[in-house]
């Protein structure tokens, strides 16, 4: 049933962003006055069609891992006489580059729709305050301290663990200096320091911001009192139960979840003895963990078990109320902030300063599409604003048979006067569709390594 329902709700936001992906060639053609023979969603047999008023027709395709327009073109078939005023190859040039682009800027236009509902529900988030500095550290060398809050990074205003967690993106695969402003809570006396990147991070798959620095975010303490039991897990076996507070593990007190977590997962099928606190009584259980295989080979324990989260102290977070208008400022910040980031990310990693091994495929995005559903709306709603983002940057890209390979013959052809030789155009598409190819076999590889 979850496969099901993980395969739902994948096949639900393609369509979305393929959908508004189409409608902005569509939109933008019909007002250049092209005439649009097809509309449609997803590829294959068509299970649903049904026409307009001006016979275009609309499709539901089988397959629905994309979409496309077609338009009336004289270079995919012969046009009537009393039509090639409505061809979209007899269009101005600055007007065929209005319908190409129109695509990916109505992906952008999504995601500052979706983002300006999203501030304007309000927005919460933790005050980015240091728990610990790690001896040595890029955060230890730069003068930082447990207890500070980082106001600021680079320049950039950090509010919260997010605007923090995104500022240091930013830095990725870099080298040179960091620039750090912090401030003690209840303080309003700002302090500034410097550190020194050194292609940070360049080789991690799954990259630890915070832990690069050396630095571990100040959280509440999480007591080891169990929410949930994985039903026939490990710790369902043992007779671990919802309540139970573990005491010690070997005679190893463990006053923290972490304490817990960091000891099962030293101990791969190995037998645990313990001591747990039952309704005011101490019980004796022995606890054999699963040994579970992470990437890069290395076998960890796993008992399957949720931690009961405290509730997080009202100084510890910050919530953002905007009107209509504030709201709206900031979504086309933030989907500013966003293209700006995606282009960066992909210079970067083009250049090998960020792993290829953080490209992800159609599995990565069905499983975090998946669970940002379960989270809620507003998780679901942010995750598709972030694909959407990232669709809309992708097809702007200059490799022909994307929009943005479109966009570049254009563009030279607006310079040159003429169009571009249909010879080199294909030769230009068959490089293109190498390449992109190329980065899906990368990407779908990426997702089963995972797996």
């Amino acid at each position: 049933m979850e496969l099901i329902n993980t395969i739902a709700i994948t096949l639900a936001t393609l369509a979305i962003l393929v959908a508004i992906h189409e409608w902005g060639h569509f939109w933008v053609a019909r007002r250049c006055g092209v005439k649009v023979l097809r509309f449609s969603i997803g590829f294959g047999k068509p299970l649903y069609t049904w026409r307009d008023s001006q016979d275009t027709e609309y499709v539901i395709a089988a397959i629905p891992l994309g979409g496309y327009v077609k338009m009336l073109d004289e270079r995919e078939g012969e046009v009537p006489v009393n039509q090639l005023d409505k061809a979209f190859n007899r269009k101005p040039v600055l007007q065929r580059i209005a319908v190409v682009s129109a695509g990916p800027l109505a992906n952008l236009a999504l995601a500052v729709v979706a983002y300006w509902f999203l501030f304007m529900a309000g927005v919460t988030g933790y005050v980015p305050i240091i728990g610990e500095i790690q001896p040595d550290s890029v955060a230890d060398v730069a003068g930082l301290e447990s207890g500070q809050e980082i106001v600021a990074v680079d320049g950039v205003e950090t509010p919260t663990w997010q605007a923090l967690s995104f500022a240091l993106l930013a830095r990725l695969g870099d080298s040179g200096n960091i620039r750090f402003a912090v401030k003690y809570p209840g303080s309003s006396v700002v302090y500034e320091s410097e550190g020194v990147l050194d292609r940070w991070l360049v080789d991690q798959e799954e990259p630890d911001l915070f832990g690069g620095l050396g630095i571990r975010m100040y959280r509440p303490a999480v007591p080891p009192v169990i929410e949930r039991v994985v039903e026939n897990g490990p710790a369902a076996r043992a007779g671990l139960m919802v309540g139970d507070r573990i005491l010690q593990a070997d005679g190893v007190v463990m006053p923290l979840w972490q304490d817990w977590v960091d000891y099962v997962r030293a101990r791969p099928e190995q037998t645990i003895r313990l001591d747990v606190q039952r309704k005011g009584q101490t019980e004796q259980l022995v606890i054999v963990p699963d040994g579970v295989t992470e990437e890069g080979g290395d076998s960890v324990g796993h008992v399957g078990v949720w931690v009961v989260i405290p509730e997080v102290p009202p100084e510890m977070v910050r919530q953002f109320d905007r009107g209509p208008v504030e709201a709206a400022v900031a979504s086309v910040k933030r989907t500013a902030e966003l293209v700006g980031f995606t282009f960066s990310s992909i210079k970067k990693m083009a250049m090998g300063l960020i792993s290829p091994k953080n490209l992800s495929g159609p599995i990565t995005i069905a499983k975090v599409a998946s669970a940002s559903a379960k989270s809620g709306l507003e998780s679901y709603i942010g995750f598709l604003a972030l694909l959407s983002v990232s669709l809309g940057v992708l097809n702007l890209l200059p490799i022909p048979v994307l929009d943005g390979g479109h966009l570049m013959y254009y563009a030279l052809e607006l310079l040159a006067g003429r169009p571009i030789p249909e010879k080199i155009q294909t030769l230009g598409y068959q490089l293109g569709l190498f390449i992109v190819l190329g980065i899906m076999s990368i990407a779908i590889y990426n997702d089963i390594s995972r797996l």
